[in-house]
């Protein structure tokens, strides 16, 4: 979608510009809202590790395969699905999506052996692989060209969701049971309604702009820079993505051990860094609009660098301090990193969405077993102060062009 089809498409919704907006900002919200169920529904695996943990006798390398199987099923499939979609776009296969992880939670509550747990995963896996792709691609339709805003905002409800996944396993899974995972299903069932309102919407607002005359995808680059530059940016998800899969899969095992909190505290201290991860992903969009994807990359990978360093030294006070500081930076860049690479690739949103987001959980999979396997050998400890120098791989956004520069020529 180019940025003359995405303007274009408040002009038939309603009569007035005003209310054309309010239908637009629905829309994005909608969706938004529903990558926060989609990420709730998510986050609980990672929350209840200590659980299942005790539950099962796990090791650390298993929990490590369980983050494994969900986030490389999604790695897989979403970019193909992404292209797919690029081709044929499917408004209507967003609840399906939901269905398949309502029903990864229902195995995950009664699952009665290992082997179970990691089907549950996988569906939920393949619910993600099925959401991310085509809701992006409605996010940016409904953008009025403020596509930073509109991926923030829609990056948002998904970092909403992960925070609100250890805060909500904390209170309700683990005083209740592993059981209790399958009452999350009403959200589910809520998410599968309104992603079939919106499903609605799209096809109408597709339909309405079959009848125009569309406008040609043209790269402001040639083929190999783009390339290089696609390059660059995957390797800026793999940094990023790999530093917050040592947090979201080990910093409660981190924070039991270290400082001895209880199983509760650990999971609100998660949910101090997956709130902040929310913030900066909303803040991180608008300033990306304001004063370009770029900058904003710069800042986010590089700016952190000083709080990861020193995180692995801090006592409990400041560590609490630090992973805030690094979730509220550290996340603003994936939405700049995302339109960026659409701009590079116009007229590829589906493709470019499924790469990213596969890519991100995949890598971020890998990164979990990987770190897993080095925490049963070298420690937690250790795994922390490894992951601290991961984002000096940021200083390889120097080699991105520049976007402003093309979009003047």
């Amino acid at each position: 979608m180019t940025d003359t089809t995405a303007n274009s498409v408040a002009a038939p919704a309603t009569a007035s510009s005003t209310s054309a907006q309010a239908t637009v900002f629905a829309v994005i919200l909608s969706v938004s809202f529903c990558h926060g169920i989609n990420d709730i529904m998510q986050s609980l695996l990672p929350a209840i590790y200590p659980l299942l943990k005790t539950n099962y006798g796990l090791d650390f390398w298993q929990i490590g395969l369980l983050t494994f199987t969900f986030q490389v099923t999604a790695s897989l499939l979403q970019p193909v699905i992404g292209m797919i979609t690029d081709k044929r776009p499917m408004p209507y296969s967003l609840p399906w999506g939901m269905a398949s992880s309502l029903v990864g939670l229902i195995v995950l509550a009664y699952a009665g052996q290992y082997v179970l747990l990691l089907v549950g995963a996988s569906l939920i896996g393949v619910g993600s692989a099925i959401f991310h792709p085509e809701s992006s691609r409605i996010a940016r339709f409904a953008s009025g060209g403020r596509f930073g805003l509109a991926q923030s905002l829609f990056q948002v409800g998904g970092n909403f969701g992960q925070a609100m996944g250890p805060l909500l396993a904390a209170f309700i899974v683990v005083p209740f049971g592993q059981d209790s995972i399958s009452w999350f299903a009403i959200g589910s069932l809520t998410g599968i309604f309104v992603l079939w309102q919106v499903g609605g919407w799209y096809s109408r607002m597709r339909a309405a702009q079959a009848t125009r005359k569309q406008v040609a995808h043209v790269s402001p680059f040639p083929r190999k820079k783009v390339m290089g530059a696609l390059a660059v940016l995957t390797l800026l998800v793999l940094t990023k993505n790999a530093y917050i899969a040592s947090l979201s899969s080990y910093y409660t095992f981190y924070s039991i051990h270290k400082f001895g909190v209880s199983v509760q505290t650990s999971q609100v201290m998660l949910f101090l860094f997956l709130g902040a991860s929310a913030l900066g992903i909303l803040l991180g969009g608008p300033f990306g609009d304001r004063y370009g994807q770029k900058a904003m990359i710069w800042f986010s990978i590089v700016g952190v660098l000083p709080f990861t360093l020193a995180l692995p030294y801090a006592n409990l006070e400041w560590t609490m301090v630090l992973t805030v500081m690094i979730g509220l930076i550290l996340s603003s860049a994936f939405s700049n990193i995302v339109v960026f690479a659409q701009e590079l690739v116009p007229g590829r949103v589906g493709t470019i969405a499924g790469i990213f987001f596969g890519f991100a959980f995949g890598m971020g999979g890998i990164a979990a077993a990987v770190l897993g396997v080095i925490a049963d050998i070298k420690g937690i400890d250790f795994v922390f102060q490894v992951c601290s120098y991961l984002p000096f791989l940021g200083l390889l956004t120097v080699f991105l062009p520049n976007m402003k520069e093309a979009r003047k020529a």
